[in-house]
């Protein structure tokens, strides 16, 4: 009988409380733990039909033992090559395609250089120029890292002056510079399976303990039409990415919904912090998500969820390898060649430029 796993850290709450919600529910029919790791080898699945993963961004030997087990069968929420790619830049860019709205937001070449380069290697990037950046993000201003990282190395910066001192000490990473939203209200949604969704009226400057006990200021139809265009949003960010247990951070100003913050795939889940109700919620959703995604695991196969940007990925890759004049029965592509669209193929080599190096020993003065 395959079993169902949950992969975590530090947390103490949620584990537990999923682990016992899945094997009242299942009634003998799947069984879960919290997964058990000993002699990991290429290419041998796991005893597990489904993995939830609390804690792979912070270990990689655990990221690269997922990625194993999705390769042999099991359905790993969430897909663990999606997450290694993905990236806040990114997200925020998909979401302008999706009809979200997002803040303004620039990339930022890292202060320092990355380790192993030289001068030589940045022959293509021409040198930042600021007063238009200050100009199209305007202040106060958020830096942080383009990847995320659980609110490290987030800079709140009202002057360029301060830009400048936070930038000096960001080193090696590379920033987004984004525009501050000031908000009205405020929401972090939990999105399950893709198509569970808790909005949760949330504050951000509250201490971390006390962020959820706040409450919704938009009243009436314009609350109702703000929590249906919230649903909506989520919906559209999480079925485009493709992650099956996620949340989605709204800044309300003048009545619109503006995405900050969507791809946090292992999002809090601690009764302490989230309080009562909403722990309920989301072990329930989790659970039965879970158990849904064990019944329908298929041996060998690939059983992790795509977003509908890769899908669409992999699809014009199908279509672009018909040779002409032949026709294919229309066909959905299995997820496994989503995850290698044949459109991914190496560029070729492009001729070096004839720009001089920069003089300077930062990427980016």
């Amino acid at each position: 009988m395959k079993k169902i796993g949950i992969l975590f850290g530090q947390e103490n709450t949620f584990p537990q409380a999923f682990v016992d919600r899945v094997n009242e529910k299942a009634g003998g029919e799947f069984t879960a733990e919290f997964v058990s790791i000993d002699q990991v080898e290429q290419n041998v699945p796991t005893d597990y039909a489904v993995i939830i993963d609390r804690i792979s961004q912070d270990v990689p030997f655990y990221r690269a033992y997922l990625k194993n087990a999705a390769l042999t069968g099991t359905a790993v929420i969430n897909n663990p090559f999606w997450w290694s790619a993905d990236e806040k830049f990114f997200n925020n860019a998909l979401a302008v395609q999706l009809g979200v709205p997002v803040p303004r937001t620039l990339l930022l070449p890292s202060k320092e250089r990355p380790d192993d380069t030289s001068e030589r290697s940045f022959r293509n990037l021409r040198m930042m120029d600021w007063d238009m950046a200050f100009e199209k993000i305007g202040f106060p201003a958020f830096m942080k890292p383009h990847s995320g990282g659980g609110w490290k190395s987030v800079y709140k910066l009202h002057n360029p002056e301060e830009f400048f001192r936070a930038y000096a000490e960001t080193g090696q990473l590379v920033m987004l510079l984004q525009e501050a939203i000031e908000f009205d209200d405020y929401f972090r949604c939990y999105c399950i399976g893709g198509k569970e969704v808790l909005i949760m009226p949330y504050e951000p400057r509250n201490e971390f303990h006390q962020r959820y006990a706040t409450q919704m200021k938009t009243t009436g139809p314009a609350g109702e039409k703000l929590l249906a265009t919230i649903k909506d949003y989520v919906l559209r960010l999480n079925k485009g990415l493709g992650y099956d247990f996620n949340t989605v951070e709204f800044a309300v100003r003048d009545g619109i919904p503006i995405a900050i913050d969507f791809g946090n795939p292992a999002p809090d889940a601690d009764v302490n912090s989230v309080g009562q109700q909403n722990f309920e919620w989301v072990v329930e959703a989790a659970a039965n998500l879970a158990i849904e995604k064990a019944r329908a695991y298929q041996p060998g196969r690939d059983n992790l969820t795509w977003g509908t940007f890769v899908q669409r990925s992999a699809q014009n890759g199908f279509q672009d390898s018909i040779p002409a004049g032949k026709t294919v029965a229309a066909k959905k592509p299995t997820a496994a060649k989503a995850a290698a669209p044949k459109a991914a193929a190496a560029p070729k080599k492009a001729a070096a430029p004839k720009a001089a190096a920069p003089k300077a020993k930062k990427a980016q003065e």
